[in-house]
This record gives structure tokens, sequence and C-alpha cells, in this order.
């Protein structure tokens, strides 16, 4: 009998600091910053928040590195104060705590400079295997922490496969090739959970939303063990190794959407939920639907989440595409 419980989210720590500006200044201007707000980012804040939401009994385990820090302190205070175990996080007295300044223009658009501080330095030595107790992990963000792209991520994922943990990833969108970095883990991955770019990117292809399943089905081939999951504003796909399923997503109506940040997170939060509860291909999607669009509710990446049974009272109500 495994003995196991919980989902351990492993990987990117990050303090989003926004910045409210009249504008954005051109070379050599200066301008005022009228309003400074805090919030946690990255994916094992935004993860495990979320987790706890949706599910407040199930125990969340948080793993990354922060610096020793006022905003290493307050990325601990907030998990801590939503139930999220906090032992896995490592504290770097020579390293910041990773941050993103978001600048953001009153009714505008909003400029991000980002620094990954403790991230870079975060990899398989910083997890104290002998006392993890989760029965899933959930690594990532790969191509955005500096020692997982380079190894240690096929390194963590081998070692958690190697004593009897269900494994799972998802990535950053970016247009690089960068992307067969992630090839090798794919065999030690049970669950991918991806969107529409990142899947391509992923296996080589330029397909439309149609082809999805295909592109889902090469990426089984190329190792994921138990399912693939992508996602897209309009639909969800998930292929595992007997058949395919496709969710239509919901229709918002106008004025629903207050922000998309930590959309996808949500998704993958919800997705999570139904996985390590054992629900069918068609319920984890939909739990990963009902997370997302619920986060769309919100400006900020976690503040739109509910408990799984409000999940669904809010969605009751809506169509779908």
């Amino acid at each position: 009998m495994n003995s196991k419980t919980g989902i351990a989210v492993v990987g990117s720590v990050l303090v989003d600091r926004l910045c409210e500006i009249g504008a954005y200044p051109n070379i050599g201007e200066l301008t005022t910053i009228r309003n400074l707000s805090l919030s946690v980012g990255g994916l094992v804040p935004n993860d495990t928040i979320d987790l706890k939401k949706i599910a407040p009994d199930l125990p969340v385990f948080a793993y990354g590195k922060i610096g020793n820090d006022d905003l290493g302190q307050y990325v601990l205070d907030t998990l801590q104060k939503h139930g999220v175990r906090t032992d896995g996080i490592r504290i770097d007295d020579s390293e910041h705590t990773g941050f993103t300044d978001v600048m953001s223009v009153v009714g505008g658009q909003r400029t991000f400079f980002t620094y990954s501080g403790g991230n870079s330095f975060f990899g398989y030595d910083d997890i104290d295997w002998e006392r993890m107790s989760a029965r899933m992990l959930h690594l990532g963000y790969f191509l955005l922490l500096d020692k997982i792209d380079v190894g240690d991520g096929l390194r963590i994922l081998q070692e958690a496969k190697s004593r009897g943990i269900q494994t799972s990833i998802d990535l950053v969108s970016e247009h690089s090739d960068r992307y067969s970095l992630v090839l090798p883990c794919l065999p030690y991955v049970d669950n991918l959970i991806v969107n529409e770019l990142e899947a391509c990117k992923l296996c080589g292809m330029d397909v439309s939303e149609e082809e999805l399943p295909t592109v889902a089905e090469k990426l089984l081939r190329a190792g994921v063990r138990e399912r693939v999951i992508i996602h897209t504003p309009k639909q969800a796909v998930c292929r595992n190794r007997e058949e395919l399923t496709v969710l239509q997503s919901y229709e918002l109506p106008q004025g629903w959407i207050q922000g998309t940040t930590g959309a996808g997170d949500a998704f993958c939060s919800g997705a999570l939920v139904g996985i390590y509860y054992g629900k069918s291909d068609a319920e984890i999607l939909e739990y990963a639907q009902m997370a997302a669009v619920a986060s769309l509710r919100s400006t900020d990446a976690t503040g739109g989440l509910k408990e799984l049974n409000e999940l669904k009272e809010h969605t009751k109500t809506l169509s779908r595409i």
C-alpha cells in the first residue's frame, strides 16, 4: 500500500512587484510610481495556492529556492497562510529572492522586468528526497530555470519515478529552439500539461487547432507515460494510451475577464486535482477549465480560485463554445 500523500510542487518562486505609473517614460526621463503592491508569483506559489483553494484538505508541499530577505519571508508567510507546507523551500544567504517588477500604466499596457535570483541555482540537490512524502510531483517551469533545463530537471524526474512518485511537468512559452532540452525528460513524465504553442514547439510541428490531437499523440510516442493535456482558449485536449478526449471551453459573458495572469497555472492545478483523485480524463479537463475560468475573474494569479464545489456552481450557468 502506498503511504505517500499529497502533491509536491517544484520549481520557480517569485514575487511580483506591481508598480502603477501614469505613463511609460522615454530613455533618460523620470516617471513617478503612484502605487506599489506585492503578490507571489511563479509556478510554486501560483500552483500550491490554487491547489489548496480547490481542495483544502489536500496536502500540498512547496519546493524552491529564495533569498534570506524580506521578499523571501513574504513568500513563506503567504504560502503558510494558505496551508502550504514550506519545509522544502531552501533559503540561500548568498542570493536574493527572485522577483518581477511590473510597470503598469493605468488603463494601458504592462512591461515586465524579472530577476531570477535563487531560482537560477535551484536543482536536484536542494530536495531532501528521504523526507519526500508526496504521491505526486509537479515540476516547472522548464525553460525558465537554469539548472533544471540543463540536467537537474531530468534527474529530479528520474529520482521521483524511482521512488514511485507520479510526475507531471509544464513549460513556459517562448519562441526558441530550446524545447529540445525537455525531450529527454518525457519518458519520466506521467502527465504533460502544456498550451498549444508549447506542445507544437516541443514536438516540432506547426499545426492548426484541429490537429492538436495529432500533436498529443506524437508527444505520447515521444515517451510521456500516461496522458498529454493541451489547452487553448477554445478547447482542451487529452490523449492517453487508449483514447482521445476533447472538451470545448466555456463561453464567457462580456465583463467576465478581469485578468489573465495565472490562468494557465489555474488550469494546471485543476487538472492535477482531477488526476490526484483518479478522475476520468473528461472530468480532469472539466476541473481544469473550471479553475481557469474562475481565475479569469481576478486581476491577480490566485484570487479567483474557489473550492471545487464552488467552482462547479460558478460555471453551472455557462454554456460551451
